[in-house]
């Protein structure tokens, strides 16, 4: 029978090319399987082979617990039992069992296990393989269509193409060959199974890589893309050579290669532009075919002003935002699109607030806010700790004049800061300590009068936004913390 045993082993891992110790494992579970149902109770039954000669051997166990934590006797043991002296808890109490004969056990239930073991490590074999590869671009036929979805078969693997990832208005059908970019792996049931997808920007990235050989080359390199899936995308690269055109080379000769990426992605239309390490510039090219007048950056918000002429705002904000949409996914910078006369008055507005806000906290005339203003100075902080060489530079101030303003700024600072803190105070113990809530945006609700967890509850996914600047997923999680409560 051990004969027997190494025989079926043989056979299996040649004719599933996989490792016998996958076949072994597998018949340990089945021989196990098949003893355990000597016992009336949920018993725990190990079976072990020996790889050399076949012959193995049964026993059954016990873990070591607690009497307290024990939920089945059939397969746990107290620690206090005297069998388990010496064992520590977690530890396992084994007794032999006579063994099953192999050739009477349940033949159908043994097979099926095997089976299933073959089967999930066959997929891991190949699925092995083919990670090996770094193939993110891959090709399949479409095999059947589920609920919208098209099961793709990529080599041997079967493959998922979801709905929701296939391109707008895209009509695809059994038999279609497709290409589509590996998105993630998914580990289910019925073993890994790869997700696919045409609209991630990755997608349209990887068809430039195929169809640009100066990319593979390293010569070129795609530094960012953003689409709009089935319209219109925009992709940003880079030239490693300076002899290059990087937007050129891309395009291809009369737009050939362009053109075989657009009509891979069902007529989307691709924008090339070229990537700049300089932001603001990054952006101009961008916005293309937009002109750009000006642009006002903002670090700390990182945004940026985008100004146009009256006659550009249409192409610049593009086809319900798509142009501005792209711009900003491709670049990493929230852009906001001004005309001139918008820039202009926003930029009058923003200079009336710094000058009043310089007026009631320094308590100057205008004249000495308007100074100030002239000067580039925007913040209370900045008066205050600025090196004063170069508030000493400033004509019209003394140096009496430059450090008055200094004091009164560091005081002006140090009010604010006590009042906030008061403020903070206001903020209730079960707002201050829910799930996902951090001190600063605590305190920074209360200051708007949010002061409790039900006050936060009350309001929508837009005003907690609104209040706090926060991206619209985090105040959708901490209002569902807050209401929590009410489904108690």
């Amino acid at each position: 029978m051990s004969r027997e045993i190494l025989l079926l082993v043989d056979a299996l891992a040649h004719e599933k090319n996989v490792a016998k110790e996958v076949i072994f494992t597998a018949l340990e579970m089945a021989l196990a399987s098949a003893t355990k149902k000597r016992f009336s109770e949920d018993a725990d039954v190990r079976v072990i082979i020996n790889r050399e000669n076949g012959e193995y051997a049964s026993f059954r166990r016990w873990q070591v617990l607690p009497a307290e934590q024990i939920e089945n006797p059939g397969a746990q043991i107290d620690q206090d039992d005297d069998r388990v002296k010496g064992l520590l808890v977690g530890d396992y109490f084994e007794e032999p069992l006579q063994s099953v004969e192999f050739g009477r056990i349940g033949a159908q239930a043994a097979k099926q296990v095997i089976l299933q073991k073959v089967r999930e490590a066959e997929r891991e074999q190949i699925l092995d393989d083919f990670l090996s590869r770094k193939e993110h671009l891959v090709t399949g036929v479409i095999k059947r269509m589920e609920k919208g979805n098209a099961i793709i078969e990529v080599g041997r693997i079967e493959s998922l193409l979801p709905r929701d990832q296939m391109i707008p208005k895209e009509n695809l059908r059994v038999g279609d060959r497709v290409r589509a970019f590996l998105l993630r792996i998914e580990r289910g049931g019925r073993g890994p199974q790869l997700i696919l997808s045409r609209i991630a920007p990755e997608f349209l990235s990887k068809l430039f890589e195929l169809e640009v050989p100066e990319i593979e080359d390293g010569l070129l390199e795609i530094r960012s893309a953003a689409r709009d899936p089935g319209l219109r995308s925009k992709i940003a690269v880079k030239s490693n050579d300076q002899r290059l055109d990087p937007v050129g080379t891309c395009v291809g000769m009369r737009g050939s290669r362009v053109q075989a990426v657009t009509s891979e992605l069902a007529g989307e239309r691709v924008d090339i532009v070229l990537w700049s390490m300089e932001p603001a510039q990054f952006v101009i090219n961008a916005m293309a075919p937009a002109e750009v007048s000006s642009i006002v950056v903002d670090e700390e918000a990182h945004s940026m002003d985008v100004v146009v002429n009256e006659e550009q705002l249409a192409q610049a904000i593009g086809r319900n935002g798509q142009n501005v949409r792209l711009a900003s996914e491709l670049t990493g910078w929230t852009l906001n699109i001004l005309t001139e006369e918008e820039a202009a008055k926003k930029h009058e507005e923003e200079y009336t607030n710094i000058r009043q806000l310089f007026v009631d906290k320094l308590d100057v005339d205008d004249e000495v806010a308007e100074i100030l203003v002239q000067e580039g100075f925007s913040t209370l902080e900045e008066i205050a700790y600025v090196p004063i060489s170069e508030m000493s530079q400033i004509e019209a101030f003394d140096e009496d004049t430059v450090n008055e303003l200094r004091k009164r700024a560091r005081a002006a600072l140090l009010t604010e800061a006590i009042a906030k803190e008061e403020k903070v105070g206001e903020a209730s113990e079960d707002l201050l300590n829910m799930e996902g809530m951090d001190e600063a945006t605590a305190h920074l609700l209360a200051s708007k009068g949010v002061t409790t967890m039900e006050d936060l509850a009350d309001l929508a996914v837009d005003d907690l936004v609104e209040l706090t600047n926060m991206d619209s997923e985090r105040a959708k999680k901490l209002i569902m913390v807050a209401r929590a409560p009410w489904f108690a």
